[in-house]
């Protein structure tokens, strides 16, 4: 039998954060082991139970950001995962920087928690969908840009180039199939090969990358 994925919650709005509880618990896999309205219950929770994911709100007392930087330092199995209904890209790039795993707008659906939750259990880092193309788009200042603006990537090859960027302009893979027209599978095969070359752990991370590189030759 796996082990379930042991959960920490840290919100300051109690209806709130009651509702992420049951959203967790009614999972077979998942088990909160702890609750806290402040970073000094988040980091509390994180030395007495050592969760393997701590969802924490970044506007609770005493700072989520701040709370995020004492755990990674002082509980570096614990991975942590943002909750907030602000979406502002500093504060997200600010929490990623000070170690956490994710970033999830509150009022996202209870299957996208859960998902988010077992991803970062998994070692992958998470940012909600409808706020990922915004934070990477940002980096081009609004820009779209297309297979013939870059060519900065001597490690992939044509089609694959082709590929990032469509993952730049926040396309998932059935919709990168479809205007290629290849099949899902096929283009999933060509997404792992351009995180392996580029040495990333995820799309996200793979995005930010072609932004930082087009933006540093305009």
């Amino acid at each position: 039998m796996q082990p379930r994925i042991r959960v920490g919650v840290v919100d300051d709005h109690p209806l709130y954060r009651d509702g992420v509880v049951f959203a967790l618990e009614s999972e077979p896999d998942i088990e909160v082991v702890g609750q806290g309205e402040s970073a000094q219950d988040a980091l509390q929770i994180a030395q007495d139970h050592s969760p393997d994911v701590l969802l924490l709100d970044m506007n609770m007392p005493g700072g989520g950001i701040n709370a995020v930087s004492k755990i990674a330092q002082r509980c570096p199995t614990t991975r942590t995962l943002m909750l907030t209904v602000v979406d502002d890209e500093d504060e997200v790039r600010s929490a990623l920087r000070k170690g956490a795993k994710g970033y999830l707008l509150k009022g996202t659906g209870s299957s996208e928690l859960v998902n988010a939750v077992r991803l970062i259990y998994r070692g992958q880092n998470y940012v909600s969908p409808s706020f990922a193309a915004q934070l990477i788009m940002s980096r081009g200042a609004g820009e779209s840009p297309s297979p013939d603006t870059i060519r900065r990537f001597p490690e992939l090859s044509d089609r694959e180039e082709q590929i990032l960027m469509l993952i730049l302009q926040g396309l998932s893979n059935r919709l990168i199939g479809d205007q290629l027209g290849l099949t899902e599978k096929t283009v999933k095969g060509y997404v792992t090969s351009v995180m392996d070359k580029l040495q990333v752990r995820n799309r996200v991370e793979a995005a930010m990358l072609a932004s930082e590189r087009i933006s540093e030759k305009r």
